[in-house]
């Protein structure tokens, strides 16, 4: 391979197989710095196109390449840290464009339930369908790379609280007669709170210069 063809600018259109060739090996910190400096150079691309054209490619990539690719580059990293918050954000855009019906019918029932500002801060309509929620996860990811990236993370970290709070809301409705389902959500609440919790420290490091 030469040279020009490992070029770390386009982290995400190199094939899965190479990422097995090169990084897969037994050196974890080998695979934390090309994860770290991959988030890096892909944000920093993304925010000096001044075209806009790869902010869109970014935004709809695992609609087109699935997520091999991502996760061969940032699924091992540490919750808090960018390429963490990165691979989290690209996680719920794909669950929501999966499935917008489930994430739709969640996200209504925490707006309904959860008493706090969360709903305003994620900015979806009220009531969300199923295409409002992908628009709104999409506008999120956007935001990321060429907003606020911290605004960014806490909506997303915001939508996690409705989405979760919905979870746990409808796990006691199926409960007593469906228990595995009502497992299954339990298990998409606790992740989702999970998340919320670690975009909102991410963005707090962002702030302070501190996310890397």
């Amino acid at each position: 391979m030469s040279d020009a063809r490992r070029d770390y600018h386009k982290p995400v259109r190199r094939p899965a197989e190479v990422f097995d060739r090169f990084y897969a090996g037994d050196d974890p910190a080998e695979v934390s710095r090309v994860a770290h400096s991959t988030a890096q150079a892909l944000l920093a691309r993304a925010r000096h196109d001044a075209s806009g054209a790869v902010v869109d490619r970014l935004v709809s990539f695992t609609d087109v390449h699935g997520m091999d690719d991502i996760a061969e580059l940032w699924s091992r990293s540490p919750a808090v840290s960018l390429p963490g918050a990165l691979w989290r954000l690209y996680l719920l855009q794909r669950m929501i464009h999966d499935d917008p019906q489930t994430a739709a019918l969640l996200y209504e029932n925490g707006r309904v339930h959860l008493d706090s500002v969360d709903p305003v801060v994620a900015g979806a309509p009220a009531p969300a369908g199923p295409d409002e929620l992908v628009s709104l996860i999409d506008t999120i990811l956007r935001g990321v790379f060429d907003g606020d990236f911290a605004i960014a993370l806490e909506r997303a970290a915001a939508f996690c609280r409705v989405e979760a709070s919905g979870a746990t809301h409808l796990a006691d409705d199926y409960d007593p007669t469906e228990p595995e389902r009502a497992s299954a959500l339990t298990t998409r609440a606790l992740r989702l709170a999970t998340y919320a919790r670690d975009l909102t420290a991410c963005a707090g490091l962002w702030r302070r210069d501190g996310l890397t």
